[in-house]
C-alpha cells in the first residue's frame, strides 16, 4: 500500500483500495487512447521542434562570429540560451524516455540520440527512467528528489551541515549539467572506499563522462570560439553564458515538478507489493504542475505538465497538455489535489521548502520580529553543540 512520510493530515486516507485500483484502470485507459492514436502529426511536430533548434543553434554561432559588437553578442547569446535549452528539454529528454521511438526513425530514437548535456545518454537514462521514475519521491530510493545533497522531507534527521543547503542547490542550478553526471555516476558513494573507486564498472563510467565533457567543452569554449577570430573572448563568453543560463532554466523546471510545498514524499515500504494503481497514486501525489502559456510548455519539454509526465513518461511531449484536463478531473472526482500554479509561485515555493529544510524542524515557522535573537541563539547553540543538545533544544 501507498505509504506516505509521517504526515499529520494524509491526503489518501478517504480513498479504498477499491478506488486506488479505479484510478489505475481509468489512467491506463487515458494512456491507451494515446498510444493507439500517435500519428503524422506527431512525427512533424517534433520533428519540427528539431529542425526550428538546429537553425536557431546554427543561427546564433554565426551571429557570435560578431560577437565584439554587442548587440550581435546579446542577440547570439540569447538565441543561443534557447536552442540549448530546446535541445535539453523539449528534444533530448523526451526522445532519450523513448517517446518517438515509435517513429522507427534511428536519427530521432532513444538508443542513438546523444544530448548536448556533460552527462551520456546511456547513463542518464539508468539514472533517470529507470530509476528516478520507477522510485519516485521514495526518501532513500529516488536519488533525484534532491540530487543526494539535500534535506528533503522533515523525517530526515537535521545535521548542522544543511544550513548551507540553499548555497549549495545554487551552485547545483549554475552548472546542473555537471551536478547531474556527478548524480549519475553516484559520485559520492563510488568514492567512499578504495574498493567502490577501483572497481571497472565505475572507472569505465568516469572516463565516459569526462570523455563527454571533454567533447562538449571543446565545441563550446575552442572551437566556436577560434572561430570567432577576434570576437575570441566574447563568443567565449557567450557559450559560458547560454551554458549556464540552460543549467538554471532546466534546474528550475525540475524544481517545480519535484519539490514545492505540497508535494508528497513516501517511505520505503510504499513500494512493498505496490500495485500499477498504487505506483500510479505515486506519481499524482508527488509531482506539480507548471501553468503557463504554450510557448512556455514547449520550452520546460513539457515537463510543465510534470503530473502528466510521471504518469506516462513514454507519451509524446506534445500530448501531455490534450489529457491534461481529463487527469486534473481524476483528481477531483478522488478528492485529491492536483498541484499546479505559475512558474513564479512555483519557484517560489520550491526554494522556500529549501531554506525550511536546511534548518531545524519548525524553526523558520516559530520565527518573527519579536523573538528572532532567541531563535538565532537557539539556532547557534543546535549548530555549535552536540546530537543531545540539539535534540533537548527542538525538544523544548
Amino acid at each position: 500500500m501507498t505509504v506516505l512520510q509521517k504526515k499529520s493530515d494524509n491526503p489518501i486516507a478517504h480513498l479504498s483500495p477499491e478506488d486506488i485500483e479505479a484510478i489505475g484502470f481509468e489512467l491506463d485507459a487515458i494512456r491507451q487512447g494515446v498510444m493507439d492514436s500517435r500519428g503524422e502529426s506527431d512525427a512533424a511536430y517534433i520533428r519540427k521542434v528539431i529542425d526550428v533548434q538546429r537553425k536557431l543553434e546554427l543561427g546564433s554561432r554565426a551571429v557570435l562570429l560578431f560577437s565584439k559588437f554587442p548587440p550581435a553578442w546579446v542577440l547570439g547569446t540569447v538565441g543561443l540560451s534557447v536552442a540549448k535549452i530546446l535541445e535539453n528539454m523539449e528534444i533530448g529528454h523526451n526522445i532519450l524516455h523513448g517517446q518517438w521511438d515509435w517513429m522507427r526513425d534511428p536519427k530521432i530514437h532513444s538508443t542513438t540520440w546523444e544530448w548536448d548535456m556533460a552527462s551520456p545518454a546511456e547513463q542518464w537514462k539508468h539514472s533517470h527512467n529507470e530509476l528516478h521514475h520507477t522510485y519516485t519521491n521514495v526518501i532513500g530510493k529516488d536519488n533525484d528528489l534532491g540530487y543526494g545533497i539535500m534535506r528533503v522531507d522533515e523525517d530526515q534527521r537535521w545535521v548542522p551541515l544543511y544550513l548551507l543547503q540553499p548555497v549549495w542547490n545554487f551552485v547545483n542550478a549554475c552548472f546542473f549539467e555537471y551536478g547531474i553526471a556527478a548524480y549519475d555516476l553516484e559520485l559520492g558513494k563510488n568514492l567512499a572506499t578504495k574498493e567502490r573507486r577501483a572497481n571497472p564498472a565505475f572507472r569505465a563510467a568516469g572516463k565516459q563522462v569526462l570523455k563527454k565533457i571533454r567533447k562538449q567543452m571543446t565545441k563550446d569554449y575552442v572551437v566556436h570560439p577560434l572561430m570567432s577570430g577576434p570576437s575570441f573572448l566574447p563568443t567565449l563568453a557567450a557559450n559560458f553564458t547560454a551554458n549556464v543560463v540552460r543549467n538554471l532554466w532546466s534546474h528550475s523546471v525540475i524544481m517545480c515538478g519535484h519539490f514545492p510545498e505540497g508535494v508528497e514524499t513516501f517511505e520505503k515500504k510504499s513500494i512493498d507489493g505496490e500495485t500499477r494503481g498504487e505506483w500510479y497514486l505515486r506519481q499524482m501525489l508527488g509531482s506539480a504542475n507548471i501553468s503557463g502559456s504554450k510557448a512556455m510548455h514547449v520550452m520546460t519539454g513539457n515537463l510543465s505538465h510534470q503530473v502528466e509526465h510521471h504518469l506516462f513518461p513514454d507519451l509524446p511531449s506534445n500530448r501531455y497538455a490534450e489529457i491534461a484536463p481529463k487527469i486534473e478531473d481524476l483528481f477531483r472526482r478522488y478528492g485529491l489535489r492536483y498541484h499546479s500554479a505559475s512558474l513564479p509561485r512555483q519557484v517560489g515555493s520550491a526554494w522556500h521548502k529549501v531554506i525550511r529544510l536546511s534548518l531545524p524542524n519548525g524553526w523558520l515557522a516559530q520565527t518573527n520580529r519579536s523573538n528572532a535573537p532567541a531563535q538565532v541563539v537557539k539556532l547557534y547553540k543546535m549548530t555549535t553543540g552536540g546530537a543531545k543538545v540539539r535534540r533537548a533544544l527542538q525538544a523544548a
